[in-house]
């Protein structure tokens, strides 16, 4: 780097965010996470004996991802490779990897590479990061925001140490912003922020502390050298949504948006979908939701509500953001004012009931597999009668386990089309109580 360069480094550097500017650089300026930076915890002496595994950081935004992971590389003396999974493919994480092979030959330097939301990382990309995380080609240190149990493959997961971030006390995020406030790099003790102000700001960004500086940025070039609380809210113009992903509001509002579709007010649905998204919510979370909604609540009452919400999963899959949030609102609607049953959820509670109070009842002799000669002297699948050799496709039969006879599991509803299968269902209920008038037939 020749003069001019440098000095063009450290120009955008001044002009960089101010967020950015505070990233800290070392453990001793980390800020949150005591339970895994704290003395004698987990992280911290991993990083002092120079011991990291390949982790996955999952917790909100803001909490410190990727800052620990820029911290774990400079105290291991290790290069840095970055990728987001938003952007990058099986042919970044293959240059990368290349990269780490030819730096570890020539120099015998370590690389930590740090994705970023690797949850959106589909199967094909995660399997080609095993080999190298198994090798130790690479330290791999993955940020999600998102549960790894759900959206990170079960053999990468094996391979990784999950590490829970949370999002910061207000204390927490206050102490941040001071030393913002005083540090050369930030603000240099030119702006003065009263208490109050800065209690404000760390309320309204929810434990996100790169959103608390952000905020805190935009009060000091709105309030000039003096912040008072009234001059933090003209600031920022708009409260910030109370969602904070990991905590109690996060359930409160997802619980809204579910009880909304399930008493059919798509209004209300369509406001609880926009505030998760406005306020950061991953549209595949809000998806997930959905398409379980669809089988708990509507069930067989409409059919066609389980696949129309797979097939608005796979349309955003395909189109993304912003346009992602059409077929996110389509579905909605359509789930919100589609005629409910939740027959699904308690037929499988009663069947469940059944198995576990019954426990393994013996499968009867007609229903039971015979590839054996042997078998079928023994009676097993002895007078079975084969649906197809009668008329209607349907003979009167129990598969039931004689224990278990006359119990019924499903209890449909009259709503929607379910009303068809439960006259269906009555129908063949009526036929098998009178089987005992009506000859058989082998089939």
């Amino acid at each position: 780097m020749d003069l001019f360069d440098h000095a063009s480094q450290k120009e955008q550097e001044s002009q960089a965010p101010l967020a950015e500017r505070m990233r800290p650089t070392t453990l001793a300026e980390f800020v949150g996470q005591e339970h895994l930076t704290g003395e004698g915890r987990f992280l911290r002496r991993a990083i002092e004996q120079d011991q990291v595994p390949s982790l996955l950081l999952w917790g909100p935004p803001g909490t410190g991802k990727t800052t620990l992971a820029r911290v774990i590389a400079q105290s291991a003396g290790a290069a840095f490779e970055s990728l987001s999974a938003v952007l990058s493919g099986v042919k970044d994480i293959r240059e990368t990897v290349a990269r780490a092979q030819d730096r570890w030959k020539m120099n015998r330097q370590r690389t930590l590479l740090f994705i970023d939301e690797i949850h959106r990382f589909n199967k094909g990309q995660q399997d080609a990061l095993l080999p190298h995380v198994e090798k130790g080609t690479v330290t791999l240190i993955g940020a999600t925001t998102e549960n790894p149990s759900f959206e990170v493959n079960a053999a990468l997961l094996s391979r990784c140490r999950v590490v829970t971030l949370r999002g910061l006390e207000e204390e927490e995020l206050i102490s941040v912003m001071r030393r913002a406030l005083e540090s050369p790099k930030g603000l240099g003790g030119k702006v003065q922020v009263e208490d109050e102000a800065l209690e404000f700001i760390a309320q309204a960004a929810g434990g996100d502390a790169r959103k608390a500086l952000t905020a805190l940025e935009a009060a000091a070039a709105y309030g000039g050298t003096r912040v008072d609380k009234k001059a933090a809210e003209e600031a920022l113009q708009q409260k910030m949504l109370l969602y904070d992903k990991g905590g109690e509001e996060h359930y409160n509002v997802v619980s809204a948006f579910i009880k909304s579709m399930r008493g059919s007010d798509v209004d209300a649905a369509l406001y609880w979908m926009t505030r998760m998204l406005e306020a950061g919510e991953d549209p595949v979370f809000v998806f997930r939701r959905m398409v379980i909604f669809a089988s708990e609540d509507i069930g067989n009452a409409d059919p066609q509500a389980l696949g129309g919400a797979v097939d608005a999963l796979h349309a955003f899959q395909l189109v993304g953001m912003p346009e992602g949030v059409l077929p996110l609102t389509q579905a909605v609607t359509y789930l919100a004012l589609a005629p409910k049953s939740n027959a699904v959820l308690t037929s499988y509670g009663e069947a469940r009931a059944a198995v576990t109070q019954e426990g393994a009842l013996p499968v009867p002799m007609n229903l039971r597999n015979a590839p054996t000669k042997l078998m079928k002297s023994m009676g097993y699948g002895g007078g079975y009668k084969y649906p197809h050799n009668f008329e209607g496709n349907y003979v009167p039969e129990d598969y039931l386990p004689e224990a278990l006879k006359a119990r019924r599991f499903y209890k449909p509803t009259t709503n929607g089309r379910e009303r068809e299968l439960a006259e269906r269902y009555e129908e063949f209920q009526r036929q098998l109580a009178a089987r005992g008038r009506e000859p058989g037939e082998e089939g």
